[in-house]
């Protein structure tokens, strides 16, 4: 599924069975110029894998600049006054899994930062650990390298989650642990796993919240007024991967539950997680969906945490690629994010979306390349202002580029 281009440092690009052509092309953005505002971007050439998160009055702006060929280094930038102040360097290696899909992430919580890398444990394709990397406030550098599991199996370790959770971090991510290949030649599933991580690295909890999930899409999650929950693609004994919850209500986890029942039956996995946002116990999640040969994303609903959801709206449908992110803009509406083929160019594209089931028109953040490397767009809101973060593709280089709106600028029919 995924091929190494060497053996210290990988740059892989997953099979996406509704895959996009690996074809480079310089192209221009078609947006207006009075709504999407440029920006300039804070990062360096051969730079990709952007992630955008906000909080309370914080907003960061990571990703990944590949130098040599060989050298990764994960960078972040503070957004101050609308604008992103000078790249800071995290941590560096050359035995990083950098991956397209399965990007690095950073996020803050009382001036504590947290980020994370994927590092390769041995030689074997497929065997990676998530690294741990801190900054307690007030800390002039950067801990690095430090176990967030440690079950210590040469399996895959990703699709990671980061949110703050009261005075430290909760995280999951998908653990390929059970996969190891017992002596009858039999593998496990892959799982979710969750926990809560002090600000210094120490995991405090941990736990098993899905035996048996989808390989490779991303998970998301968010913390309610109830707790955490946790969104991601399942896995069914029949091959079913529909989009499920996982929920702590005082204390103890839920069982997994399907929020909607797609029906999607694929044998390959999609790698297309979907993303979720909280306002109270107010939840909204997106994804995507290939079910019964219709491409299409969807956003649904729900008022009391995710114990029960709305019928999907469905917000696009045709040439769909996924990709999606989504953001409350009040307790009514939410901003939802994806990205669909046009030709040999792939369209960056938001909507808003009422509770109600009315939308606005489809705004076009910005055309990129119909190629994997164009990676995952991310959209955060800060002070009623969108900003958005891609990756360009001219020739073989990759670059960051970043813009914004106004949450007034979407128009309606």
């Amino acid at each position: 599924m995924r091929n190494p281009t060497n053996t210290f440092f990988i740059f892989i690009a997953l099979s996406l069975i509704l895959g996009c052509k690996e074809e480079s092309k310089n192209i221009q953005p078609k947006v207006p110029v009075s709504t999407i505002l440029e920006m300039i971007s804070p990062a360096g050439d051969a730079s990709a894998l952007p992630h955008l998160m906000s909080n309370k009055d914080v907003a960061l702006l990571s990703w990944v600049e590949i130098s040599n060929d060989t050298v990764a280094t994960m960078q972040y930038s503070e957004l101050i006054d609308g604008e992103w102040q000078e790249a800071q360097k995290i941590h560096s290696g050359t035995d990083w899994f950098v991956n397209w899909a399965d990007y690095p992430m950073i996020t803050e919580n009382n001036g504590n930062l947290w980020s994370h890398v994927l590092k390769k444990s041995t030689e074997g394709t497929y065997s990676y650990d998530v690294k741990m990397n801190v900054k307690p406030r007030g800390a002039a550098d950067w801990e690095t390298d430090l176990d967030l599991h440690t079950d210590g199996t040469p399996t895959e370790h990703g699709f990671v989650s980061i949110v703050p959770y009261n005075s430290n971090f909760f995280v999951n991510w998908l653990d390929g642990r059970n996969t190891v290949e017992n002596e009858a030649g039999e593998r496990g599933a892959m799982t979710l796993r969750g926990g809560v991580v002090s600000t210094t690295g120490e995991l405090l909890e941990e736990y098993e919240l899905d035996s048996r999930t989808c390989d490779c899409c991303q998970t998301t999650a968010t913390i309610t007024d109830n707790g955490p929950v946790v969104i991601y693609r399942d896995r069914s004994e029949d091959e079913i991967r529909d989009i499920s919850i996982v929920r702590q209500v005082k204390g103890e986890w839920t069982a997994p539950k399907v929020i909607h029942k797609d029906d999607w039956q694929i044998k390959g996995c999609p790698v297309n997680g979907p993303k979720v946002d909280a306002l109270g116990n107010n939840l909204v999640v997106a994804w995507f969906t290939g079910a019964s040969n219709k491409q299409k994303v969807q956003i649904a609903f729900s008022t009391d945490g995710g114990a029960e959801f709305s019928k999907p709206v469905s917000v696009a449908e045709g040439a769909i690629m996924g990709r999606v992110d989504v953001l409350w803009m009040d307790e009514d509406q939410a901003v939802v994010s994806w990205m669909e083929a046009d030709a040999k160019t792939a369209l960056f594209n938001a909507m808003i979306v009422n509770k109600n089931g009315t939308t606005s028109k489809k705004q076009l953040i910005t055309e990129m390349a119909d190629s994997r490397k164009s990676g995952f767009p991310q959209m955060e809101i800060v002070e009623e202002t969108l900003y958005f973060a891609w990756t360009e593709q001219v020739g073989a280089v990759t670059q960051i580029r970043t813009s914004k709106m106004s949450v007034d600028g979407f128009s309606f029919n």
